[in-house]
């Protein structure tokens, strides 16, 4: 009898095995499934770390009239804050956009010489800025023939080798620098690739331009566009900051779902994004926004949008068999509502500014809505977190509708001053304090 009694026990136990393997086994199946449909929407979790930015002052902001007559024969007005200063420095170019200085302070500026895919883009060096008359009296061609240059960037690596990164449509290329380079003077080294097809820029689509941003953790960072206005991608790059290290090596997804994240920025220890959002939703939604970017997180395109600092699903897509939804997708750092067209981001620490206007504030270059009639945009702003954005330049489109620029890259100079491009117009302009 106990021998029969052992031997029942011995089946029960091994047909429970049997059956919660077979569960087992059918339940790593469906989340395979399950992973398989979800990973291109949602990275794995990742420790988050928010660095706290220091406050600025809260003081409101008075701006002061100042006429511009710009040479190519335009008169207009700016209102900029009291106690600063500004001057056209540089024009005559195209479709200038994002700008760096050289180990040897010279100015490197981008120029995507128009709206359309093109290879006439070129980096200009502009240098000799004579401070009678404000103006810089010497620009060199540095490089021609370029798919569409918008971002660049120099960094020395840890053999002490400085080296000019640019970002193009289809690669990341970086060009070994020695001081009093005007030219190359060496073939460049292609870190990534990208790709460079989608809907035309006119519908909004493609999205030609990479950023690219260093932090002070020696990592690379370079946004990728969406392919289209509203979409799920079937590139895993698109729509995406990508992390690296500055030889290339290592490449990750850094975070997703961010439509076209232009504006690149490191303060603080955390990487700072400014994106626009999808058009298909009308004049008033969604927001474009600024964000503060964390590892692995999904910021919602094209699933999810922003408004009114809330986050909404987007009726185009259901959201209900993936991870991807308004409850579980991060907030913006600032909100600008629809159309404002947020481009360069820059961070005025202590290190970059003393005036309260600046101090502890990000400065954002709202490029404006392609409509004028929208009304939105055509200024620079400046953020704080959790808090309506103050317009710290306005006038580039005045009450009839008339622009007169289009603010793009941001560049911190010196104390107090920084360099801000106008892409319409191909102007460079100089805010400082007086």
């Amino acid at each position: 009898m106990n021998f029969y009694n052992g031997l029942w026990a011995f089946l029960c136990i091994s047909l429970l095995i049997t059956s919660c393997s077979d569960e087992k086994e059918s339940s790593e199946s469906k989340q395979t499934v399950i992973e398989h449909v979800t990973s291109e929407a949602q990275p794995s979790a990742a420790v988050e770390t928010v660095i706290p930015l220091p406050e600025g002052d809260v003081a409101a902001l008075q701006l002061i009239p100042h006429t511009i007559q710009h040479p190519n024969g335009d008169t207009f007005t700016l209102n900029i804050p009291r106690g600063f200063d500004i001057k056209a420095v540089a024009w005559g170019m195209k479709r200038i956009r994002f700008m760096a200085q050289s180990p040897d302070e010279k100015l490197f500026l981008t120029d995507m010489y128009n709206l359309e895919d093109n290879k006439k883009g070129k980096i200009y060096i502009l240098s000799d800025f004579d401070d009678s008359s404000m103006t810089f009296k010497k620009r060199i061609t540095y490089l021609e023939n370029l798919h569409n240059p918008n971002s660049i960037a120099f960094y020395k690596d840890a053999s002490g080798k400085d080296w000019l990164y640019i970002a193009l449509t289809d690669q990341l290329i970086r060009y070994a620098y020695e001081e009093g380079d005007e030219k190359p003077s060496s073939e460049p080294e292609v870190l990534d690739t990208y790709p460079d097809y989608g809907l035309s820029y006119r519908y909004g689509g493609w999205h030609l331009t990479r950023t690219i941003q260093f932090g002070s953790n020696n990592k690379l960072y370079v946004s990728v566009g969406s392919s289209c206005n509203s979409c799920i991608e079937k590139e895993e790059v698109r729509a995406a900051v990508v992390e690296m290290d500055p030889d290339g090596k290592n490449r990750k997804i850094f975070v997703k779902g961010l439509r076209n994240a232009v504006g690149l920025e490191w303060a603080e220890g955390n990487l700072f994004a400014t994106n626009m959002a999808a058009d298909h939703l009308g004049t008033d939604m969604p927001d474009d926004a600024m964000f503060r970017l964390l590892e692995n997180k999904h910021y919602g395109w094209p699933y999810c949008y922003h408004s009114n600092n809330k986050v909404y699903d987007d009726p185009k897509y259901d959201t209900s068999k993936i991870k991807i939804s308004a409850k579980n997708v991060p907030g913006a750092f600032s909100y600008f509502g629809a159309h404002t067209a947020p481009l360069g981001l820059s961070w005025f620490g202590k290190e970059r500014a003393s005036d309260p206007a600046l101090m502890n504030y990000f400065l954002v270059a709202q490029h404006g809505s392609y409509n004028p009639a929208i009304g939105r945009g055509y200024c620079l702003q400046r953020v704080r977190e959790n808090t309506a954005p103050e317009d710290f330049i306005t006038g580039f489109r005045d009450e009839n509708n008339k622009i007169h620029g289009r603010p793009c890259g941001i560049f911190p100079l010196g104390e107090d001053a920084f360099y801000f491009t106008d892409d319409k117009f191909g102007t460079l302009y100089f805010v400082y304090k007086k």
